[in-house]
């Protein structure tokens, strides 16, 4: 419930109220009415009941994770408890289609773990991890990009400015506002640290853990100062949007998920490195299919506004392959539309629409869902070619197909890949770039 600034919410101690009780989940995949969704603790006795539903599995253990925290945080000071640790557990449980868990449990069954009550305690608590820091990474993102929607509701910010629009001092609300999802973001890192701190695990399993999540949290804020630069700098080279969308979400997306359950199944080498492959395709292709979405998207269906990537000048591949493209074939009007409207904020929803005709026209859109195809072939090509066990493989394959928005290829062979090093370095742009599109 929000405050008005009039309001003086008692900084005493209370338990979270919506983390309180137990609540049998609905079906599988099904909302729960009105409001957020409750977890009541269960107990997964096996991996096959985990298999039948992993968001469900990861949200219960969420929940558990998250009551202890919340409660902490709220006998640690009411107001803080309410206002910000509340808000950061409400949005984790909330959200999201668990697509991160969903990566690590399935590499887990394919490298053939999940054979003992340990290694599903594990596989569930990292699960969980991924979602905080995940939960870290929106907060502070929506908060960088001034950004006031996300899954249909206010960002975190947004919610706090608007709690205390009318408190006694003007104007203090939206830097209030702020530093809240700067607090808010940095807790759930800390949280999702925790969680994997906490962890009893193998001295080997425990080596390779630790290290995958240290370079996925590097990665992570290193993705993220890039995008903020190539706005600030106005770069519009294709090979450093590429290496943008790698660092900031396709690594820590899927690849790195993907390894941390190889890891967890003691997989080896050859295993370990055809999931990575696979991830690291799969990842460039799920940015991919984010940015059209941020183009394109239906703000009723992605929950965020549509356009909102364009207002910013956020270096994306779409708008990198249209401007390279418009180079090349001397598209001065094209040209003319994407340097005047790319990063300008008070663009009308007309405005709007004539960048849209621009992505189009000079081939961009279509450039952009060709390679998502050739992405999604090319993690097909690494999963079938990995020694791991078929069923998982097979959720595999379409967990691909649907973090990257694309149909299931047809038949079961797949062409040799052909970028098997990564995203390329940055580069000056220009028409090599989008030659090597």
């Amino acid at each position: 419930m929000h405050h008005t600034g009039a309001e003086k919410p008692s900084r005493t101690h209370h338990s979270p109220a919506f983390l309180r009780g137990s609540h049998q989940p609905g079906p599988p995949g099904r909302a729960r009415a009105r409001g957020h969704r409750r977890h009541r603790a269960v107990t997964w006795r096996g991996a096959a009941s985990v298999d039948r539903d992993v968001p469900a599995a990861v949200g219960s253990v969420l929940a558990d994770v998250l009551r202890d925290r919340t409660a902490s945080a709220c006998a640690l000071d009411g107001v803080f408890g309410r206002d910000v640790a509340e808000r950061i557990a409400r949005f984790t449980l909330d959200g999201g289609k668990r697509m991160r868990s969903q990566f690590l449990w399935w590499a887990l069954r394919a490298c053939r773990g999940g054979q003992n009550h340990d290694q599903i305690h594990r596989a569930l608590r990292i699960a969980a991890a991924l979602e905080l820091i995940q939960t870290g990474a929106l907060v502070h993102d929506d908060l960088m990009d001034a950004s006031c929607l996300r899954r249909g509701r206010p960002t975190l910010h947004a919610d706090i400015t608007n709690q205390y629009a009318a408190a006694h001092r003007p104007g203090a609300s939206e830097p209030l506002g702020a530093a809240a999802a700067l607090l808010g973001g940095d807790l759930a890192l800390a949280w999702a640290d925790d969680t994997i701190a906490h962890l009893e695990l193998p001295p080997e399993t425990g080596r390779r853990v630790r290290d995958i999540w240290t370079a996925m949290r590097t990665e992570m804020a290193a993705g993220q100062y890039l995008d903020l630069h190539a706005q600030a700098t106005g770069s519009m080279s294709l090979s450093e949007a590429i290496r943008i969308a790698y660092l900031k979400s396709g690594l820590y997306s899927v690849e790195r998920p993907l390894a941390l359950g190889a890891a967890l199944a003691g997989a080896d080498e050859a295993a370990t490195r055809a999931l990575r492959a696979a991830g690291r395709s799969a990842g460039i292709a799920f940015q991919l299919r984010d940015d059209l979405h941020g183009a394109f998207g239906d703000p009723g269906q992605t929950g965020k506004p549509s356009g909102d990537d364009i207002r910013e000048g956020k270096l994306t591949p779409l708008v990198a392959v249209a401007r390279a493209r418009a180079v090349a074939t001397g598209d001065e009007a094209s040209l003319a539309v994407l340097e005047g409207c790319v990063g300008a904020r008070d663009l009308t929803p007309a405005d709007l629409a004539v960048v849209r005709r621009v992505l189009v026209i000079t081939g961009a859109r279509s450039a952009v869902e060709t390679k998502i195809a050739r992405l999604v072939t090319q993690s097909m090509h690494h999963l079938t070619s990995a020694n791991v066990e078929s069923s998982a493989r097979r959720r595999l394959h379409a967990l691909v197909c649907a973090a990257a928005g694309a149909p299931a290829p047809t038949g079961s062979s797949t062409s040799r890949p052909t970028e098997e090093a990564g995203p390329p370095p940055p580069s000056s742009g220009g028409t090599a770039d989008v030659d090597r599109w």
